[in-house]
């Protein structure tokens, strides 16, 4: 008899508040026997895992939620096993393939076994997502579900209390700030400025220099206890910074 393969979950888990997980994502992080959450460093904690640590310490005293009514979770262990392999910060290609190709071998070895894992990432897993170089990596020889999850932009908005769009606008997500952005800049309305932490005073001087009204938003921490909202571009910029830029009148 051929032992049935388990089932890779990408779940996002929002974020930052515990609050804002979904009810789907919570139903299988509570049953699934693996968690995988990768971390930018060895001895670096990983934000992801800490947002769900409610659950995780609730497992570890013996109080989880065995009731296998999803087919997908029945037949596993009790047990809650954590890999956290190292997806580091570098631009440099061949070391993060690298480490990609070895966490998809970690997580396959339990798949084989029959085992599902879940792979939790902050935000929404096809966002800008560390699960995304898994996936490519696995799709071929496991059942893959994606979870969706709250997006730090949608979150900053709400903390702002201010919408990303209206009527017809046009909305852009910009990953990094570089030498195409004053292109970019003439053709939305609403830009999403994702990891402000990597903006230079020169690039951040092109949008100050922008005709018409604007207004700039930057988020730190969103929904977390140390949230801070700040007008314009901070001075400190922590990883977990989201600018909103709203250009009128160009």
């Amino acid at each position: 008899m051929t032992l049935q393969k388990g089932k890779l979950f990408g779940i996002g888990i929002g974020p930052g508040d515990y609050e804002l997980l979904t009810i789907k994502a919570l139903k299988v992080l509570k049953n699934v026997p693996i968690i995988c959450s990768p971390r930018s460093a060895p001895k670096k904690e990983s934000i992801a895992l800490s947002i769900i640590n409610p659950i995780i310490k609730k497992r570890e005293n013996g109080k989880s939620e065995y009731n296998y009514e999803d087919d997908n979770l029945k037949n596993q262990t009790s047990s809650l096993k954590i890999l956290e392999p190292v997806f580091p910060m570098t631009e440099d290609k061949k070391t993060l393939e690298k480490h990609w190709d070895e966490a998809s071998e970690l997580i396959s070895k339990y798949l084989n076994k029959g085992l599902d894992v879940a792979f939790i990432t902050l935000g929404d897993p096809s966002i800008y997502s560390t699960f995304s170089y898994v996936q490519k990596r696995l799709e071929k020889s496991f059942k893959i579900e994606v979870i969706p999850g709250i997006n730090s932009f949608t979150a900053c908005a709400s903390s702002i209390g201010k919408p990303l769009v209206e009527k017809d606008e046009i909305l852009m997500i910009i990953p990094k700030i570089d030498d195409r952005i004053e292109k970019l800049l003439k053709e939305g309305d609403s830009f999403v400025l994702m990891k402000t932490s990597r903006n230079t005073e020169e690039l951040e001087n092109i949008i100050y220099e922008q005709r018409g009204e604007k207004e700039i938003t930057s988020v730190q921490n969103c929904t977390m206890e140390n949230e801070k909202i700040i007008e314009g571009f901070p001075k400190n910029k922590p990883y977990l910074t989201t600018t909103i830029l709203k250009l009128k009148n160009k």
